[in-house]
């Protein structure tokens, strides 16, 4: 039988969430394999996919035909799901692209800021004990809505039918069967069949995420979208709470992976307890039931003195997915300010943001959602400001530059505008 952490009253701190697995060795096996993939391209690339993989790799890139079999594999009602969940995704990220502007800061100065599409962009689906289609929608997406030219999808072997066919709706046209390290290093640094890239998004595990962040330091090559690390949830609930609704909700995130966490937050002992025991009902009819218990082991259960603590903890937290069981969500959903998604009511499973409500699935873990957002069109793009001065605008402005400079000691920032000035700058 599977024994639960037992409940604990709340000490007015941040929940702790598992200790990083990024170690020293990890961090140098990284750099390897990163430094093997700048130097020899493909064939390093092919040495780790068959050492970490198991699988010869011959060419990378998947065949057109491919994506012609998976069709036929994932079937009409698969194909017919697929899009219809990129139907959401893409309605409610149209509305995320962001607008240029112009504006006059005074008379004769004119500023302005536009957007633009980053160029090449690579995208990671995990692939592994559960291969993520729907990762590969919440990347494609808003990707293809900033119009992004070039992006490039990778996921380990074997890759999915279901990814492939979301890659073909999305207009995703190279696509390559490789993961790991040595898949965000063939992105960032690029290899003879592997396109180079400007920035790198997607989850994935320890080692992925180390490679990311390796590769984004690097000047030869690509930043990456965000801090990522194990999937957790939080659920904050009351007396009101169904205990089978959130003991679903809770092991929908255990059965990510064992180092996920999950995490349940109540003023009321006796729901805590109902939690419990429906966790303990519902794991034993999941085919994952292993890794869920794995998971669970560093699970919690917080009891905390008053309704109004529910969420002190929840902010002090900054989950990656925030569920208010609650009478009266909307109210305490004004009160969130750490969060990377937040799902409202009984009826609003995580799941759902998961696959097919709209929003997007790729969010800050581990608490980075105290500075972080999760994933959209705008970071698919990049914003550049311009500016033009008229004549007369350089005779109002330039004083003002002349004395900032100087009060800076950067004596040539105010001669070019001295010089103009000089030159007779006519208002």
């Amino acid at each position: 039988m599977t024994r639960l952490p037992a409940i604990r009253k709340w000490d007015g701190k941040a929940p702790e969430r598992p200790r990083s697995v990024r170690s020293p060795a990890m961090r140098r096996s990284v750099a390897n394999i990163l430094a093997a993939v700048r130097k020899e391209g493909d064939a390093a690339v092919a040495r780790f996919t068959s050492q970490f993989d198991g699988r010869t790799l011959l060419d990378s890139r998947v065949a057109p035909s491919r994506f012609e079999e998976a069709f036929a594999l994932v079937g009409a009602e698969g194909v017919a799901d697929l899009q219809a969940a990129i139907e959401n995704i893409s309605r409610f990220h149209q509305h995320e692209v962001p607008a240029a502007f112009s504006c006059e800061t005074m008379p004769g100065v004119r500023c302005e800021r536009r957007f633009l599409p980053i160029s090449r962009v690579g995208l990671y689906v995990p692939g592994g004990s559960a291969p993520l289609p729907s990762t590969a929608m919440m990347l494609g997406v808003p990707s293809q809505i900033a119009g992004c030219s070039l992006r490039v999808l990778v996921s380990p072997p074997p890759i999915a039918p279901a990814i492939l066919v979301v890659a073909s709706l999305l207009g995703i046209t190279e696509v390559h069967e490789i993961g790991g390290a040595q898949a965000i290093g063939a992105l960032a640094f690029g290899t003879e069949r592997v396109s180079k890239v400007d920035k790198i998004f997607g989850p994935g595990n320890a080692w992925v995420t180390e490679a990311k962040l390796q590769a984004s330091l690097d000047p030869r090559g690509a930043a990456c979208d965000l801090p990522a690390g194990p999937s957790e949830v939080m659920v904050l609930c009351d007396r009101s709470a169904d205990p089978d609704f959130v003991a679903a909700d809770l092991l929908s995130q255990a059965e990510h992976g064992p180092d996920s966490q999950v995490v349940v937050v109540s003023h009321d002992a006796a729901t805590l307890r109902a939690v419990r025991r429906a966790v303990v009902r519902q794991l034993a009819l999941l085919p994952r039931q292993q890794i869920a218990a794995a998971a669970l082991r560093h699970s919690l259960f917080l009891l905390v003195a008053e309704r109004s603590d529910l969420i002190r903890v929840a902010n002090a937290y900054a989950p990656e997915h925030l569920i208010l069981q609650v009478r009266d969500p909307a109210a305490l959903a004004d009160e969130v300010v750490h969060a990377g998604s937040v799902f409202l009511g009984p009826w609003t499973p995580e799941s759902v943001g998961d696959y097919a409500s709209g929003t997007n699935h790729v969010l800050p873990t581990y608490g980075f959602a105290r500075a972080y957002s999760g994933l959209g069109v705008e970071q698919f793009m990049k914003s550049i400001t311009f500016q033009e001065v008229t004549r007369a605008g350089l005779q109002r402005l330039g004083p003002l530059v002349e004395r900032l400079a100087a009060m800076e000691g950067l004596t040539a920032h105010a001669a070019a505008v001295r010089v103009r000035l000089e030159k007779g700058v006519a208002p």
